[in-house]
């Protein structure tokens, strides 16, 4: 999909430094991992109004499904086409399983293509949001097992709810601007592609395009982060990143 073709409130029309003292990446390139074994076991939970997806391992345990490994290999081989103008020089990663595993085939593919590998980084940082107690619970568990937590989260909303034991969007957001800091001074006028979560694409999308909530939940209506959907930043004349693309998969599309 195009940028002119989205919401305008999920733009800002004046793009600003987020640390005006540091040149900061040439391009910023943040992927969600391809479809996990949760992914698939949720969409089929929540296709029927069932209250168990039958996962118990830790949600940083989660591997992709044969489908989430084809999508990041086609991530991959699109990326290696890209010599000159997007082949990152760094890839920074989630720690858990599945961000692992779509930046290891994404690797493979540019190595197979006889291309420049990047420098890898793993942040704990880059982790996916933690939802504590209803970790793993499908909407219509949390409506009945948890009633007063889901009406308290419809008045608060996804920026302010904090769920028992886990973390709102604005939990995340702030060690997303720790972690922005640190990549900001390292990777100077490099490439850098990002291989994290759906939270985590959304709220950098809140942090370097300065998105208030309105229109952070405005965006979020439009559709989940796609796997392995990519989204992008170009640093401006001014040296702000500008929003180049937003959740698309020319790979697959």
């Amino acid at each position: 999909m195009a940028l002119t073709d989205q919401n305008p409130k999920a733009q800002r029309t004046a793009p600003r430094r987020l640390f005006p003292g540091l040149p900061g990446p040439l391009t910023l390139t943040a992927v969600r991992h391809g479809q996990s074994t949760a992914n698939a076991a949720f969409h089929a939970a929540e296709a029927v109004g069932a209250l168990d997806v039958g996962i118990s391992c830790r949600d940083a345990d989660l591997s992709l499904t044969t489908l989430g490994r084809d999508e990041a290999r086609a991530l991959g081989r699109w990326l290696a086409t890209r010599d000159g103008d997007g082949l990152p020089q760094s890839l920074w990663v989630s720690p858990y399983l599945r961000t692992q595993e779509t930046a290891e085939l994404v690797v493979e593919e540019l190595d197979r293509a006889g291309l420049p590998l990047p420098e890898l980084c793993t942040d704990e940082r880059l982790r996916d949001r933690e939802l504590g107690v209803l970790e793993m619970l499908t909407s219509a568990a949390i409506e009945l097992r948890h009633p007063a937590e889901a009406a308290r989260r419809r008045l608060l909303g996804e920026l302010r709810w904090r769920p028992p034991g886990g973390e709102s969007h604005s939990d995340v957001a702030l060690r997303l601007r720790s972690a922005l800091r640190d990549l900001y001074e390292a990777e100077g006028n490099r490439r850098v592609l990002i291989v994290a979560h759906d939270a985590v694409v959304l709220l950098l999308r809140h942090i370097i395009d300065d998105l208030q909530e309105g229109e952070l939940m405005d965006l979020a209506r439009t559709g989940a982060v796609s796997n392995t959907s990519v989204t992008r930043w170009i640093r401006d004349a001014k040296g702000a990143l500008t929003l180049d693309r937003w959740n698309v998969r020319p790979h697959l599309d």
